[in-house]
């Protein structure tokens, strides 16, 4: 039983691209761009997922990858590249990239009790 909040990666090894933000008060286009890159991304070969949190300062969203070559194409993209340059003029005060290969994953799930409690 997997978590639906997260990713579902397949065995290891494969690409996480960490993506960690803050944003600037802007936020006109912000929404539609995001969904469409969301919907985008989940279209290339290669892709496995991703996982996003924000709070009210700072954004963390890791998409994973099979290998660096489908990381390379997805972000030469002319839809992507131009997503990337309005979030340098308007969308986003700060952000760093991060690529890790991703060598090794566990998980835990709780199980929850079977039985009624009753």
């Amino acid at each position: 039983m997997d978590d639906p909040a997260a990713a579902q990666t397949p065995a290891p090894p494969y690409y996480a691209v960490i993506f960690t933000s803050t944003r600037t008060q802007a936020d006109e286009g912000y929404g539609e761009t995001l969904a469409e890159m969301l919907r985008l991304a989940a279209t290339q070969p290669g892709y496995l997922g991703l996982e996003s949190a924000r709070d009210a300062r700072l954004g963390i969203t890791v998409s994973y990858w099979r290998d660096l070559e489908a990381i390379r194409i997805w972000k030469a993209m002319a839809e992507h590249r131009v997503a990337q340059r309005l979030g340098r003029e308007r969308w986003y005060r700060y952000y760093k990239t991060r690529i890790a290969k991703v060598e090794r994953d566990y998980e835990f799930v709780r199980q929850e009790l079977m039985e009624d409690p009753r």
